[in-house]
């Protein structure tokens, strides 16, 4: 009885990988065709006299309320060209993750064939971490100084929590939050549960994006956060059930369980243990067991209400 389930179990593991397999042989047919700019380059070759040229060509990034004095400021200033230095040591070569931007759109445009590919800009923000990626369609700007690495002298001051994405490898999932965003309606409730749901849509929608990509960069969690999060999934879940926060519309529940955060805040003795966005990742597991259960399509369940996902998931915590 038991040699006959783990047959079972592994046919249905080969028929699983054989379906993905055939469907990422489909994607790697998709047309996708962009520009990367490295604006960040350009900026930081520029001089008084090649500065009109550059401004003349990208027009959208240099506002009219800014005379050409503070541009040429900017650009003698130490700390500008201090980061122009590190983001040119550090990103001297861009075509790793311009290969990876194509997977990604490759990807994108198959579930959602209207996408249309942006032009990607690279620049540098001054370590404006709360606006690492930014879509701005047709344009999708990538601020490289906020990926230099946890450990970077220009990040201290910064708590750890924020730093620990600012690596390489977060490019590309913080890329595809950003589209994610578009696709997924905002939350129909202020309840706990349906901003647990949007949030576990974003992160289904990463997961068919980029298939590649570690479970915990997609949270933007470390390895142990994950291990953490997956171990405790069930005693999470009791605690959101036994005290009945799923249908609360306290914002707080937001602050607490969904947003970047030092830890999430149960209140308990053990939350400086904890990773933050613990609400996020149920939410992902519930989306996740929906999608599994019901067999729905894309949009209708980017299009279902958090009360339908939650009760046709039949979710159940893993132990």
């Amino acid at each position: 009885m038991r040699r006959n389930l783990l047959y079972l179990l592994l046919a249905i593991s080969i028929i699983s990988c054989d379906q993905k397999s055939k469907v990422e042989k489909e994607i790697e047919q998709v047309p996708v065709d962009f520009e990367v700019v490295r604006f960040d380059q350009k900026f930081a070759n520029v001089t008084a006299e090649t500065l009109p040229d550059l401004k003349a060509e990208y027009p959208f990034l240099f506002p009219e309320r800014f005379t050409d004095s503070v541009w040429l400021e900017r650009i003698n200033d130490s700390i500008q060209q201090e980061l122009n230095t590190e983001v040119t040591d550090a990103f001297r070569d861009f075509s790793a993750e311009e290969d990876k931007l194509h997977s990604l759109f490759q990807h994108i445009k198959y579930y959602f064939p209207k996408f249309e590919a942006p032009t990607v800009i690279t620049v540098t923000s001054e370590v404006d971490y709360r606006n690492k990626v930014l879509l701005a369609e047709p344009y999708l700007f990538i601020s490289l100084d906020t990926y230099l690495g946890e450990d970077h002298e220009f990040y201290l001051g910064i708590q750890q929590y924020l730093k620990k994405n600012f690596e390489r490898n977060q490019i590309l999932p913080d890329v595809a939050a950003s589209y994610a965003e578009k696709y997924v309606p905002n939350p129909q409730s202020r309840t706990f549960l349906a901003h647990m749901i949007y949030y576990g849509k974003i992160l289904y929608l990463k997961d068919l994006w980029l298939p590649e990509t570690n479970d915990n960069h997609k949270l933007g969690y470390t390895a142990e956060e994950l291990a953490w999060a997956e171990e405790n999934e069930e005693y999470i879940w009791r605690y959101f059930v036994e005290r009945e926060l799923l249908y609360d519309n306290d914002s707080q529940l937001y602050s607490r369980f969904l947003y970047p955060a030092p830890f999430s805040k149960f209140y308990l003795e053990l939350d400086n243990e904890t990773p933050a966005m613990l609400g996020q990742y149920i939410g992902w597991k519930i989306v996740s067991q929906y999608m599994g259960r019901t067999g729905a399509g894309l949009e209708e369940m980017l299009q279902a209400d958090a009360e339908t996902i939650f009760k046709q998931s039949n979710y159940k915590p893993r132990k």
